[in-house]
């Protein structure tokens, strides 16, 4: 049993481990300048005014909401949208969401790209869209230890030395529920046909928190497509919010 505390340390820094940032949390989380930088993704509560806006343009109509924290708890809190997923929102206080709807109005089909959408401060900053991805690796990475720790623990069998820790089981867990509300709620590339409705989230770090403007870009809505499938009209939609300081 002398082995025992030393197991013990071995797992606390397998756990450890755990908190080590993904490399694409690495990543800046604004282009703008590098001096603003650490005022980006801070954890706040965003107040945006209009909360709603709506836009038509070729008969394309755009609905934007801004989905605050309340906004997004009833919101996958609904068990009648996420049945066994419902829960908790998997997005976090360093994230600014919105809802997003589109309706198709015309006679031919668009097509959407929200990767291409951006959010602009007026600090001179640019906020690309945050993916699944990036969402489930932040959540990975803010996992308590504490927690984690005990769920290792709650899943040891007997070994060699009295136990033994299902390491590769921990090291292959991943948050599958939050995954599944992500990939269920977001809004996805692709064509919307004549007649269609569709609607998401985008997500975004929040911006600097010195912020008082954002502009919401829904850029490059292709339209009107020739024989070869390429877009002879390209549309852009404009948001412009006034944001209260967190």
């Amino acid at each position: 049993m002398r082995w025992l505390p030393l197991c013990t340390v071995g797992l606390i820094c397998v756990v450890g481990c755990g908190g080590r940032k993904s490399s694409l949390l690495l990543e800046r989380q604004a282009r703008g300048l590098m001096d603003e930088e650490p005022r980006v993704a801070q954890p706040a509560a965003w107040r945006l005014d209009p909360v709603m806006q709506t836009q038509t343009k070729g008969n394309v109509e755009v609905l934007v909401n801004h989905a605050s924290h309340d906004y997004l708890k009833n919101f996958f809190s609904n068990k009648a949208l996420f049945q066994s997923y419902a829960g908790t929102s998997p997005f976090f206080p360093e994230n600014l969401v919105f809802y997003v709807k589109i309706a198709n109005r015309s006679d031919a089909k668009i097509r959407i790209n929200p990767v291409e959408f951006t959010l602009v401060d007026d600090r001179g900053n640019q906020y690309a869209t945050v993916g699944v991805d990036y969402v489930t690796a932040f959540a990975e990475y803010r996992q308590p230890v504490g927690t984690t720790t005990r769920d290792v623990l709650a899943g040891a069998n007997p070994g060699y030395f009295g136990f033994s820790f299902p390491v590769g089981r921990y090291l292959a867990k991943k948050p599958q529920g939050q995954f599944a509300q992500l990939q269920q709620s977001s809004l996805q590339p692709g064509y919307l046909f004549p007649g269609v409705i569709y609607d998401g989230l985008i997500a975004f770090w929040n911006p600097s928190t010195n912020a008082k403007k954002l502009r919401l870009l829904l850029a490059n809505i292709k339209t009107d497509f020739d024989a070869n499938d390429l877009p002879k009209t390209v549309v852009d939609f404009a948001f412009d919010f006034t944001a209260t300081k967190p």
